[in-house]
């Protein structure tokens, strides 16, 4: 019986062998989660290997395959020794970096991840691409968290940064419009004056021009809305940006989880105009990919139930129909995804992760049991929970509940970050 780590080692030195003997390859799923930068600036035996680690690990998607290919990326770091600063050697290592905390988030390692990325701020010979990656990161992986002063903080480092690597870029269009974006989405409530002047900007693509769309969709223009998340959708299949390495990304920020938040928010809007036949379209197909990508138990895949369950109970109440046991079973099935505590758990409305999302699930839920006389108590005591769990600092629950509510306050849950916007 041949030790995990030995049949990685092996592995990880095949690749590298194949590697040296012609170009690199890049599979699609390589070129989502990075982006694309120019082989000429990285070693084309690492490419390689983070190609074969991130393929493994997603292979199974488990704990086990995960691990072996957190493995093979340590090995293919270990390889890339620093023997003085060199910009290659920097975006090697700045790229297995980026690899290695995608796989960490990914597995809801959060705190492994941002270590990683951290590290990639070290690198200072690596490009200008690499080092936003990792900020853009990082600003994502802590606004799932909620740790939104942070998350503030580090979009104005990442603002700097951009202003300092002028030169560097493709230009002024781009860094004023990456720079907004991320600041704009940290806002979440003041987001208007990090947003206004982009409409005609032609650097508007993946994660900038999401949050873009996600500020039109929550100020109700929804025309525009519309046309922006659609562009982010094709600009995705299409891989529009694989020669851009200014478009390099990582986490729940790379573009794969851009286009999927894209087609999510996508069905919600059509939900909000009451298409909901195209809503319910568009929400499973991103239901599909989540499954696909993370597995069918993994906590995102309770956040797009979340906004089919919410479809559905908007759809059921402007149609005077209805649909209680399906919205029933989407809550209950989201709510368990989630991780959401018991009711009866003294005090862990203060302290859940994706509580935005939990607490909206639960809402809806009570609701439904609300309507029930018999199960009216139980009802109750969900509501009370989601009040006392919802943080949100730009509308109520109820007002994120409310479908009759005319007024800006459009809720949008954001699933690359896991909240609602």
């Amino acid at each position: 019986m041949i030790p995990t780590a030995i049949k990685l080692s092996r592995s990880a030195a095949t690749v590298a062998r194949t590697a040296k003997l012609g170009p690199s390859i890049r599979s699609p799923l390589f070129r989502l989660v990075h982006g694309g930068i120019n082989g000429s600036n990285a070693n084309p035996v690492a490419l390689q290997m983070i190609n074969y680690a991130l393929s493994h690990a997603r292979s199974q998607k488990s704990d086990e395959s995960y691990a072996q290919g957190l493995l093979v990326l340590e090995q293919c770091l270990s390889t890339q020794t620093s023997e003085g600063q060199d910009s290659a050697g920097d975006n090697s290592r700045g790229m297995v970096l980026l690899a290695m905390s995608t796989l960490s988030s990914e597995r809801g390692n959060f705190d492994e991840a941002m270590e990683k990325l951290q590290k990639v701020q070290d690198l200072t010979s690596s490009s200008f691409g690499v080092r936003v990656a990792a900020l853009e990161a990082l600003v994502g992986l802590h606004l799932e968290l909620e740790q939104d002063d942070t998350s503030s903080v580090l979009a104005d480092k990442c603002l700097e940064l951009l202003v300092k690597n002028e030169p560097e870029s493709n230009g002024g269009d781009f860094i004023n419009a990456r720079a907004r974006a991320v600041k704009g989405l940290v806002e979440l409530v003041h987001a208007e004056s990090f947003f206004q002047g982009l409409k005609d900007n032609r650097a508007i693509t993946g994660s900038t021009a999401l949050s873009y769309g996600e500020f039109l969709h929550a100020t109700q223009n929804f025309s525009l809305a519309k046309d922006v998340y659609q562009n982010v959708i094709q600009g995705g299949s299409k891989n529009e940006e694989l020669g851009n390495s200014n478009a390099l990304a990582a986490c729940n920020m790379s573009a794969e989880e851009v286009s999927l938040a894209a087609t999510c928010a996508l069905g919600q809007l059509e939900a909000h105009l009451g298409n909901f036949a195209d809503a319910e379209e568009i929400l499973t197909k991103a239901l599909t990919i989540t499954e696909e990508r993370f597995g069918s138990h993994h906590p995102r895949v309770g956040v797009v139930l979340t906004c089919i369950a919410l479809m559905f109970r908007r759809k059921a109440m402007l149609e005077h129909s209805s649909a209680l046991l399906i919205q029933e079973g989407l809550y209950r099935r989201a709510i368990e995804l989630l991780k959401a505590p018991p009711l009866d758990a003294e005090g862990t409305e203060a302290n859940v992760d994706r509580s935005d999302i939990v607490a909206l699930a639960r809402g809806g839920y009570a609701e439904v049991l609300c309507v029930q006389k018999n199960r009216k108590d139980q009802g109750e005591k969900a509501k009370g929970w989601a009040q006392a769990a919802w943080r949100n600092r730009r509308m109520s629950l109820a007002e994120a509940l409310d479908i009759s509510n005319t007024s800006s306050a459009v809720p949008i849950i954001d699933a690359r970050i896991s909240r609602v916007l």
